[in-house]
């Protein structure tokens, strides 16, 4: 993988390889997906009750007082039915088994009957001996069978409202434990790949913007968390409920099934024309907000900078030219969205049309009865749901697409800080530094430090000066394998650097440099940094041998004053104080100074050099500044031109020797008395 992380990378609607891939992450939790899916599949039966019911109810009672019967009598029937006189009807849809329907009350077998309505009246007709009976039922016969009618429905009712009472108990459990699923699942591929961001080398994040990082960590992240519990599981509920409404249709009626299914190749056809459209208008919005981030955690960052040299309205128009990229991005794809949509809604209406035309006329006819075409109307009205939020699942699929692609990509990036397979014990040092050959680039073959060689004994406080760019800081970070040398070697007491681990290495080197990065928090947990070892008398000592305390004491709260991000309500000198702190807290065997006073004024510096001359004795120290003032005492000092030593001495000896130092010194010189 190149070092650069590209945002440009998109994935596609569907990938197996990335998809298997994120499955890893859900099996830990595949117990309680099981759970969602069990759910699901009691909910879509639920769901595919409640039109049949409603069949029933309509068909079976609402619609049934002129259904055909059959009398038995007292004892006789099969099943329940209607007292009324000396019979028992019962329906002849109700029954299980056929009937001899021949007249006849011999033995018990069953008589032919219906209520037949003329006019306002309504008669009883029963076919007895080959003989019509006909007989006129009053207001208070024909309530008998109505009251049969009413308790049916009455106890239908019952049942669907504790079809729907179970469904929503059921969907809550399920949703809720599907939420904490992936929330999990989202949890620890969090913690995963911040773990790994702090496994990466300083030459990644030197490669990467911070803003498409913090958007791996944030945006994709939530993508994932969508796609697993809006799109995952709940594709298994769009499965059952079209594959369960297909059988239930086909069992109830083959003919309407048929003719509710012909807009289908429609449908297929305008999916797939929807996939080719949107994927392209996908990858546009994509990469237009991952140009948007980046640009605002850039300005973000340097505000100061732009505010400084009053780059606003050039920063304006730029930020204004991405923003409408993006708009006219997202535009062009909610348009695609705006016709899917109503396209789908535009052919479900048509089969639904299709449906009420064929099925309409048939109910008309009598060769179909009401609450089967009602029923089948639900069905279809449920089969075309998934379909209507296909764009939104689509619209997630190729977002979590993406965002896995681009997290996966981080999470293989193979700039990590290896450990030596078989790391050494390395116990406080005494702190001799030896540089032998080393060479060093940041980009292949531009090299920073060309056959550095120098050596600085344990106690010893030295100095590197030159140029701007010249590889003073490098220096720094070698020493401490923040970056990895090209060539050559760093002892420390003789032991080669790569062989030692590097929290071993760093825990006995303390660091303060020019840009102090202070954390949210409080005063003391900005000087121990997390460390439980260091105990509050510690971080007290460490603030009062560098002179923080002083002003620490005057804040509200002292040491567990707020600190805000970056430490932006101190002042530079107050934050260089609080490093120092956080360095010395640790007692170092070497410290390393970089650029640590070219910030601070005249009365802070001071106070830090009252405390370093405390602070650096048993110590080796390493010191880079601009101000030749601050060095002078150093007990060598080394001068870096263009990555390479060119002289080595201590601040007398290499005035004497008039060369590149000398030169550096007058010029600082001039400048102080204000000579031209």
């Amino acid at each position: 993988m190149a070092n650069h992380y590209e945002d440009d990378v998109l994935g596609k609607a569907y990938d197996k390889r990335l998809m298997k891939r994120l499955l890893k992450y859900a099996i830990p939790y595949w117990r309680l997906l099981l759970v969602c899916i069990v759910l699901l599949l009691f909910i879509t039966g639920l769901d595919l009750v409640q039109p049949y019911l409603m069949k029933v109810a309509i068909d079976d009672h609402m619609n049934a007082l002129d259904e055909p019967m059959l009398a038995f009598t007292p004892g006789n029937e099969p099943r329940r039915g209607i007292a009324f006189d000396e019979y028992i009807f019962v329906r002849e849809r109700e029954l299980k088994k056929g009937f001899d329907k021949s007249g006849s009350d011999i033995a018990g077998e069953p008589v032919p009957a219906e209520i037949r309505q003329e006019g306002d009246k309504h008669y009883l007709i029963m076919e007895l001996h080959g003989d019509i009976i006909k007989r006129e039922l009053t207001s208070a016969d024909l309530s008998v069978f109505k009251e049969y009618d009413v308790r049916a429905v009455t106890k239908l009712a019952l049942i669907l409202f504790g079809a729907l009472t179970l469904a929503f108990l059921l969907n809550y459990v399920q949703v809720y434990i599907l939420q904490y699923t992936g929330l999990k699942i989202i949890s620890s591929m969090r913690l995963e790949l911040f773990q790994h961001l702090q496994g990466l080398s300083l030459s990644f994040f030197d490669k990467n913007p911070i803003g498409r990082l913090v958007t791996r960590v944030t945006n994709d992240m939530d993508a994932l968390n969508e796609m697993y519990t809006a799109v995952l599981v709940n594709l298994f509920k769009d499965v059952f409920l079209l594959i369960g409404i297909v059988i239930v249709m086909l069992k109830m009626n083959v003919g309407l099934a048929l003719v509710s299914f012909a807009m289908l190749p429609v449908i297929f056809g305008a999916t797939a024309l929807f996939r080719i459209k949107a994927r392209d208008a996908y990858r546009a919005v994509r990469m237009r907000l991952a140009r948007i981030n980046a640009t605002l955690a850039e300005s973000i960052s340097g505000m100061r900078i732009i505010q400084i040299f009053g780059r606003e309205k050039k920063k304006f128009q730029e930020f204004d030219k991405i923003n409408r990229d993006y708009f006219g991005a997202t535009m062009q794809r909610l348009k695609i969205n705006a016709i899917f949509r109503p396209a789908i809604e535009l052919i479900s209406s048509l089969a639904l049309a299709l449906l009420i035309w064929f099925g309409g006329r048939r109910v008309i006819a009598g060769t179909l009865e009401f609450g089967m075409l009602f029923a089948f109307i639900n069905y279809l009205q449920q089969f075309f749901r998934p379909i209507n939020d296909l764009t939104e699942k689509y619209d997630i699929m190729q977002s979590a697409m993406a965002s896995a692609e681009r997290i996966f990509i981080l999470l293989d990036a193979n700039d990590l800080e290896l450990d030596p397979t078989l790391p050494m014990a390395f116990p406080r040092p005494r702190g001799e530094i030896e540089f032998k050959n080393v060479w060093f680039a940041y980009n292949e073959g531009d090299w920073v430090l060309r056959d550095v060689s120098f050596r600085v004994e344990p106690g010893e406080t030295c100095a590197f000066v030159g140029a701007t760019g010249a590889g003073k800081t490098s220096i720094i970070s070698l020493i401490g394998r923040m970056y990895e040398i090209s060539r050559g070697q760093i002892l420390i007491d003789g032991v080669d650097i790569r062989t030692i681990p590097r929290h071993e290495l760093r825990r006995h080197i303390g660091v303060v440099q020019q840009d102090v990065f202070l954390f949210t928090g409080d005063i003391q947990s900005n000087i121990r940094l997390g460390d439980s070892d260091i105990t509050d008398e510690e971080v007290l000592k460490a603030a009062r041998y560098v002179n923080a305390d002083r002003f620490i004491s005057k804040l509200p709260g002292k040491y567990e004053a707020r600190v805000r991000e970056r430490g932006a309500t101190l002042s530079s000198g107050e934050r260089q104080l609080l490093a120092f702190a956080r360095a010395l807290a640790r007692d170092p065997a070497i410290l390393v100074l970089d650029e640590a006073t070219s910030s601070i004024d005249t009365e802070t510096e001071a106070l830090i050099q009252d405390a370093l001359t405390k602070l650096i004795r048993g110590r080796t120290t390493l010191v880079v500044a601009h101000r030749l003032s601050t060095i002078q005492n150093a007990d060598k000092i080394i001068v870096i031109h263009k990555g390479r030593v060119r002289e080595i001495g201590t601040h007398q000896e290499l005035l004497a020797r008039r060369g590149i130092y000398y030169q550096l010194y007058l010029l600082q010189y001039k400048e102080q008395l204000g000579v031209s």
